[in-house]
């Protein structure tokens, strides 16, 4: 069984309401929209069947219509020539002609109603299905990231990563305490000759490349004119 029972379910319905009430929204959202889908095509095919009958209705009043103007014709020809009889005939005719015009006319009136109500069922049905429709893309987008949460969440809770971090500190602890031990190693030893001249000469160097620097500079300075 649908979703819907009826038409007037779906363009009466609270969307809302139905999808809050609904353990899975999405899996509902897609049922609404199948079901409104289906009733659209019942109702549309429906209303041409109307339309089809219509149709039929005014052509069959166009030719009553023909008809009794031609019996009115015979009758004034009959009175022309004194027959009253023929006129009388014809008149009758053109009754009964007209009897069956005002059944249709009157069928009409309720044809045209009730193709007036199906224009406004299949305009709220399909603003529904439009809102359907942007209601799912909202729910999917939503799900999705609904579950991409719950998985981080979930990873980054899992005693696997936990015990990993954990791990990763303890080598960091182990780290500082090895430097720490180099560290203090070095505290009051005095350096060597050796080191001081390695020093001394990467000093030296590094400001021999910055004299050199400071005169290509100079040089490429424009002269004052």
């Amino acid at each position: 069984m649908g979703i819907f029972s009826r038409l007037t379910d779906i363009v009466n319905s609270n969307l809302n309401s139905i999808l809050d009430r609904a353990e899975d929204p999405e899996k509902l959202i897609r049922l609404v929209i199948q079901e409104m889908e289906d009733t659209l095509v019942e109702v549309r095919s429906s209303t041409v069947r109307t339309i089809a009958e219509r149709k039929e209705i005014e052509r069959k009043l166009n030719q009553l219509g023909r008809e009794m103007e031609e019996w009115q014709r015979k009758a004034e020809l009959a009175l022309s020539r004194d027959r009253d009889d023929l006129a009388k005939g014809a008149l009758v005719a053109k009754s009964k002609i007209a009897e069956q015009i005002d059944v249709l006319e009157h069928q009409l009136v309720h044809i045209e109603e009730a193709l007036a109500k199906s224009s406004e069922d299949i305009s709220r049905l399909q603003e529904k299905l439009t809102d359907a429709k942007k209601r799912e893309k909202a729910i999917v987008l939503r799900h999705k990231s609904a579950a991409s949460r719950l998985k981080v969440n979930t990873q980054i809770h899992d005693d696997r990563i936990n015990d990993a971090f954990a791990r990763f500190e303890q080598v960091e602890r182990n780290l500082d305490e090895l430097e720490g031990r180099a560290e203090s190693m070095d505290i009051g030893r005095k350096r060597t000759l050796a080191e001081e001249f390695s020093d001394f000469e990467a000093s030296t160097k590094v400001e021999q490349e910055l004299a050199d620097l400071k005169a290509r500079m100079h040089n490429s300075k424009p002269m004052a004119g």
